[in-house]
């Protein structure tokens, strides 16, 4: 296999077709002149042809010479180019965020951290990657995302998870649904209801059946959709009742539109929080993704 060329050798011919002269190069490179010398000689070694002409203290190139000054020019510009491109991210809201979401997270979490975030890293490119947790969790491992946002992840001994809030699954119901007029769930009422759900591959509705299962109920799912604003419309309609995070449809609720009440005695709860590789050190700009993540979410449930 071919060794690759010596930029310092490319720097030194470089010079020496712009000034024709060695001394004048080792002058501009800080180099002794035998050391520019020697420099050229493993480059003519390296492309086995002679590329320069000396005549005395005159320096010429030759037609060879000609043709490689030209790819010698290309590829010091592109290094120059990556330099200044590689520099580019150590510099203040310069960089690249990463990041895998849940369809939940995507819709009512990101867009306000995201505004927040690009007033501190307003150069920053981001790119995201919807899926449900096993899929972004993949693209973690696969490098390809450098933080998730997600509920329940499981436990993962090569994760490290940075927990956010824990969360509340309710019953969402129209307030002229009976249960919303008497203020509460009657147990032997919930067979019979028309339930309009979250996917039924979602992480979600897994929490749901497992939920129920132990309960001992079964729920009639008449309509099911992958839109929370759908399902929150339908609901609002008097079509049937959802289970969904109260702060999904925390502008429904303050205006009177939905109303929430718990599923049981016992609560249906969630986590949420942020997985990254367990060496991975964070970036600047993923810190403070994390923190404001950690701040929009203050409201949505318990630390």
């Amino acid at each position: 296999m071919t060794e690759p060329i010596d930029s310092r050798q490319l720097r030194a011919f470089a010079s020496i077709a712009r000034t024709g002269s060695f001394t004048q190069t080792a002058r501009e490179l800080h180099l002794s002149q035998p050391a520019v010398s020697h420099s050229i000689k493993m480059l003519e070694e390296e492309m086995r042809c002679r590329l320069l002409d000396r005549m005395g203290k005159s320096v010429s190139l030759t037609q060879a010479g000609e043709q490689f000054l030209e790819y010698a020019h290309r590829i010091l510009r592109d290094m120059e180019a990556a330099r200044e491109r590689i520099g580019e991210l150590g510099k203040w809201g310069h960089g690249r965020l990463r990041l895998g979401a849940s369809p939940t997270a995507c819709q009512y979490i990101l867009p306000s951290v995201l505004r927040e975030f690009r007033e501190s890293f307003p150069q920053c490119v981001i790119h995201i990657e919807p899926g449900d947790t096993a899929r972004i969790q993949e693209l973690l491992h696969q490098n390809r995302v450098d933080l998730t946002l997600a509920p329940d992840p499981p436990p993962q001994s090569e994760l490290e998870f940075r927990p956010m809030f824990t969360d509340e699954l309710k019953f969402l119901v129209s307030p002229l649904h009976p249960w919303a007029i008497e203020g509460q769930v009657e147990r032997g009422t919930i067979k019979s209801q028309r339930f309009i759900l979250y996917t039924r591959t979602s992480q979600l509705s897994g929490l749901i059946d497992q939920y129920f299962r132990a309960e001992r109920i079964t729920l009639s799912a008449q309509i099911e959709l992958g839109n929370m604003e759908a399902i929150k419309e339908l609901v609002k309609l008097g079509l049937g009742v959802s289970i969904l995070a109260p702060w999904v449809a925390a502008k429904e609720l303050a205006e009177g539109s939905l109303c929430a009440l718990p599923v049981g005695r016992r609560k249906l709860t969630r986590r949420w929080g942020i997985l990254s590789r367990k060496a991975q050190r964070l970036s600047l700009a993923q810190e403070t993704f994390v923190g404001l993540c950690q701040a929009v979410t203050e409201s949505f449930g318990t630390r």
